[in-house]
C-alpha cells in the first residue's frame, strides 16, 4: 500500500475538525500532542488491556517524548494518516506512553527490544499480548518503505496476520521474552565481593575508544555521556599521571568550542550527529545541563580555567532563564523543531538556532566580520555533515577560530574581545528571541530537578552567585512541597499542570536525595540534609531487595509492571542503583550510620560482574566504588552563613575539587547540636572568637581549627593528598 504524505497546513487544518481521543485527558505534553490523531489511542493502564483482552487484539505500544524529532516525524506521516490509523483502529488497541513520565515501561519494552537484535532509540514501537508480553518491535516506522525500513502498513499487516495466523508460535517468542525479562532483573552475583581493580580497567576500557583528535569516544555520532567525566576526574585526583583528565579537558573543550553547545543562549543540545561536535541533535534536555554544569565546575576546579567557569554560567543562565517554573522547579526541555517563518505551520529541525549571513550581518552591523570570522560563518553556509539537507545555506555557530587568532587578526587584546563577543552574542540572543520558539515540555519532574538542584548548589557555591543558590533553593521546596508527600512518605515523578502523579522510581528518589545534600553542604541549611535523611529511609523501605541486595527501578505493587528490573548501565544519566549507591556512601559519612555504607557494598556485590569485566558500561558506579574504599575527609564549617567571614570559607572549599570529601555545619542554619548527636567529634566544635571557623579532619581525626580562609584552604590541600 502506498500512501501519500499530506501537507503540514492540510494536517493542522484537518486536525481543527477531529474530536479529541482519550489522551485530551491526559497532561503529558507527549500524549497531548497525539490528541487529535485519528488513532484511537489509550493511555497506559486497565482500559486498554481489558480492550485488548476481551476483543483478542494485539497491543500496539507507542513509546516516545515530547522533544524527539523522529517521533514528530512518525507522527506527522502515520499518525495522522487516515488509512494507516484505519488499520490501527481496526487491528490493534494503541497505546501512547510517554517514556519520560514513565521510565519504568519504556526500559522494559527497550530491554526486550534490544534482547530482539535491534537498535533501541526512539519513537519505540512495540508489539504486545494482551498480557502486556513483547513479541515483537522496532523504532521509527516509515509510511512506505525506504531508508531501508519495512513500510509502517505493511508492517501492520505482517503482525495482524501472523497474530490470526500463527498464534501459537507468537505466544511462545512472547513467553521467551518475557523470561529473558525475568532472568534480566534476576541477574546478579550476589555475595561476591566488587574488586577495586574495576577502577582502573574502566579508565583503560575508556581509554581504548578516546577520539585523541576531537574529544569524545568514538567517532559518531557523539553523545556527552557526563557520568564519564565524573568518574575520569575522580580519576585524574587519584592517578595524576593517568591521562584522565586531558581526555576530559579534550572533550569539555570540545563540546564547548562545538556546534552542540548554544554559543548565543547558552547549554547544551542533545548530541552532535557528526564526530567533530559541529551538528547537533537540537533539543536541550534540563538533565544533560544539570550533569554538564556539575562537570565543567568539576574541571574548573581542578584547573582553574575560566573558560569552563563560563560555560557553567551561561548554562545555568540558561536554565534559569527559560526553563524555570514559576514556582520553582525545572521544566524538561525544547524540542529539536521550531516553526519555519511561513504561514503554513511547517516546522524544522533547528530553525531558531542557525543563521544565514545575511541575517547575521543585518544583526551585528560592522562588527559582524569578526564575529563570522570567530563563530565559522559563511555565506553558504557551513554544516559539514547534514543527512537530512535541512540546513542548506545556514549556519551552526561553532568556535573556528582560538581567541589569540581572532585577537590578533581584528587588533584586539584578549580581554577586549571577550569583552566584544560577550556583547554581539547577547545581540544575537535578542535577535533570536523575536523568532518563534521551539515548544517547550513543561513538566516537572523529580530525578531530572534533583539533579539540577545539585549543580545549581554546586555551580553558586563555587562561582559565588547567590542566585543559582537561591534557584536551587527554589527547585527543592518546589519539590518537597509539591511533588513528595512527607506523611505518606511517597514521592511523585512527575508534576504539571497542577497535578503530580506517578510513583516515583528509584532514580527520583536517588537523584533528589543528591540534590538535597549538595543543597545542604553549599548552603549549611538543615532542613535540605532531613529532606535527604527522610527520603532515603523511604528509598530503601520502598526499592531494597532484601534477599538479593540492590534496588529495584520500581516501587512493588503496579500490577501493569511486566517485570520489576534493576538497572545497572549508565545512559544519558546515571543508573538509580550508581546514584543510591553514592548518595548511601555520602550520607553514611555525614550521619556516622554504618548500615548505609554496607547497603551500598551490597549493591556493588550485585553487580560485581559487570564492575569485573565491563566497568565501562556503569563509569558511574564505579565511581562510587571508588569512593567506598577512600578514608572520608570531614570539612566543619562552624558559623552561621551571617558569620564573619563565613562566605570565604564555603568559597574556599567550592574552589577546590575534593570528590570524598563531606560537609558538615556545627553551628546557625548547619543544626550544630542535630549534627553533633550523629557525628560525636564534632563536639564542642564553634566558631572561634565570634568568627566563621573551619576543622578539617581525616578519618575523624582533625587538624587545628583556623579563622583563616587561606590557612583553611592549605589545609584541605593536604587533607586531600595524605
Amino acid at each position: 500500500m502506498l500512501l501519500n504524505d499530506p501537507p503540514e497546513h492540510a494536517i493542522a487544518m484537518e486536525k481543527q475538525s477531529r474530536r479529541p481521543n482519550r489522551l485530551s485527558a491526559e497532561k503529558s505534553p507527549y500524549l497531548l500532542q497525539h490528541a487529535l490523531n485519528p488513532v484511537d489511542w489509550y493511555p497506559w493502564g486497565e482500559d486498554a488491556f481489558a480492550k485488548a483482552r476481551t476483543e483478542d487484539r494485539p497491543i500496539f505500544l507507542s513509546v516516545g517524548y515530547s522533544t524527539c524529532h523522529w517521533c514528530h516525524v512518525m507522527e506527522r506521516e502515520s499518525f495522522e494518516n487516515e488509512e494507516i490509523a484505519a488499520l490501527l483502529n481496526q487491528h490493534f488497541v494503541s497505546i501512547k506512553v510517554d517514556r519520560e513520565e514513565r521510565p519504568d515501561i519504556d526500559r522494559i519494552y527497550m530491554t526486550a527490544l534490544q534482547a530482539m537484535g535491534q537498535d533501541g532509540g526512539w519513537p519505540m514501537s512495540m508489539f504486545l499480548t494482551p498480557d502486556r508480553q513483547p513479541f515483537w518491535g522496532g523504532t521509527y516506522f516509515p509510511p512506505t518503505s525506504r531508508y531501508g525500513k519495512t513500510g509502517f502498513p505493511e508492517v501492520l499487516h505482517r503482525v495482524h496476520a501472523i497474530w490470526t495466523s500463527e498464534r501459537e508460535k507468537v505466544m511462545d517468542s512472547a513467553g521467551k521474552i518475557t523470561a529473558f525479562l525475568r532472568d534480566t532483573a534476576d541477574a546478579g552475583s550476589a555475595g561476591e565481593q566488587a574488586s577495586s581493580a574495576a577502577v582502573d580497567k574502566c579508565y583503560n576500557q575508556l581509554l581504548q575508544t578516546f577520539d585523541g583528535e576531537r574529544g569524545g569516544f568514538g567517532s559518531g555520532p557523539k553523545f556527552p555521556r557526563p557520568a564519564v567525566f565524573r568518574f575520569l576526574l575522580r580519576y585524574a585526583r587519584r592517578v595524576p599521571s593517568s591521562l584522565a583528565l586531558s581526555m576530559t579537558e579534550k572533550t569539555l573543550a570540545a563540546m564547548a568550542s562545538g556546534g552542540i553547545y548554544d554559543h548565543a543562549g547558552g547549554g547544551f543540545h542533545r548530541y552532535a550527529v557528526d564526530g567533530e561536535w559541529r551538528v547537533p541533535h537540537f533539543e536541550k534536555m534540563l538533565y544533560d545541563q544539570a550533569q554538564l554544569v556539575t562537570a565543567y565546575i568539576e574541571v574548573y576546579q581542578m584547573t582553574r580555567n575560566p573558560f569552563y567557569a563560563r560555560i557553567a554560567r551561561e548554562t545555568c543562565e540558561y536554565v534559569l532563564r527559560d526553563l524555570a517554573h514559576p514556582e520553582g522547579g525545572f521544566y524538561s526541555a525544547e524540542d529539536a523543531d521550531s516553526p519555519l517563518p511561513d504561514d503554513r505551520g511547517s516546522e524544522g529541525e533547528g530553525a531558531f538556532y542557525v543563521w544565514t549571513k545575511r541575517e547575521m550581518d543585518e544583526v551585528l552591523g560592522d562588527d559582524s566580520e569578526l564575529f563570522c570570522f570567530a563563530y565559522g560563518v559563511e555565506p553558504e553556509g557551513n554544516a559539514p555533515f547534514d543527512p537530512q539537507q535541512e540546513f542548506i545555506g545556514k549556519n551552526i555557530l561553532y568556535c573556528s577560530h582560538d581567541s589569540e587568532n581572532t585577537a590578533s587578526r581584528f587588533n584586539l587584546s584578549l580581554v577586549e574581545l571577550e569583552t566584544l563577543l560577550r556583547e554581539l552574542r547577547q545581540r544575537l540572543l535578542g535577535a533570536r528571541d523575536l523568532r518563534p520558539r521551539p515548544r517547550r515540555d513543561d513538566k516537572i519532574l523529580a530525578s531530572w530537578n534533583g539533579l539540577m538542584i545539585g549543580a545549581l548548589a554546586i555551580a553558586g557555591a563555587a562561582l559565588g552567585e547567590e542566585r543559582f543558590i537561591q534557584g536551587a533553593r527554589r527547585a527543592a521546596g518546589f519539590a518537597l512541597s509539591r511533588l513528595y508527600d512527607p506523611w505518606g512518605r511517597t514521592l511523585l515523578r512527575r508534576f504539571r499542570a497542577g497535578e503530580a502523579r506517578h510513583a516515583a522510581n528509584l532514580d527520583d528518589y536517588a537523584a533528589l536525595t543528591g540534590g538535597l545534600i549538595d543543597l545542604y553542604e553549599a548552603t549549611g541549611e538543615i532542613q535540605w540534609l532531613r529532606g535527604a535523611i527522610r527520603m532515603t529511609d523511604d528509598m530503601l523501605a520502598g526499592f531494597w531487595d532484601s534477599q538479593r541486595g540492590g534496588f529495584y527501578d520500581t516501587p512493588a505493587g503496579d500490577s501493569s509492571i511486566l517485570v520489576r528490573l534493576k538497572e545497572q548501565h549508565d545512559g544519558a544519566e546515571p543508573s538509580g542503583n550508581a546514584m543510591a549507591a553514592m548518595v548511601l556512601l555520602r550520607l553514611s559519612d555525614m550521619t556516622g550510620n554504618p548500615d548505609w555504607h554496607r547497603k551500598a557494598e551490597e549493591v556493588f556485590a550485585l553487580f560485581a560482574g559487570n564492575l569485573e569485566h565491563r566497568p565501562v558500561v556503569m563509569p558511574f558506579m564505579v565511581a562510587a566504588l571508588d569512593r567506598s574504599s577512600q578514608k572520608p575527609i570531614q570539612v566543619v564549617i562552624a558559623g552561621s552563613r551571617e558569620s564573619p567571614g563565613s562566605d570565604r570559607f564555603t568559597r574556599e572549599l567550592f574552589t577546590k575539587y575534593l570528590p570524598d570529601r563531606t560537609v558538615v555545619y556545627a553551628d546557625g542554619g548547619g543544626g550544630g547540636e542535630e549534627m553533633a548527636g550523629m557525628l560525636p567529634f564534632m563536639k564542642g566544635m564553634g566558631p572561634i572568637g565570634g568568627k566563621a571557623t573551619g576543622y578539617v579532619c581525616r578519618d575523624f581525626v582533625c587538624k587545628l581549627p583556623t579563622n583563616d580562609p587561606v590557612l583553611f584552604g592549605k589545609l584541605l590541600g593536604d587533607s586531600s593528598s595524605g
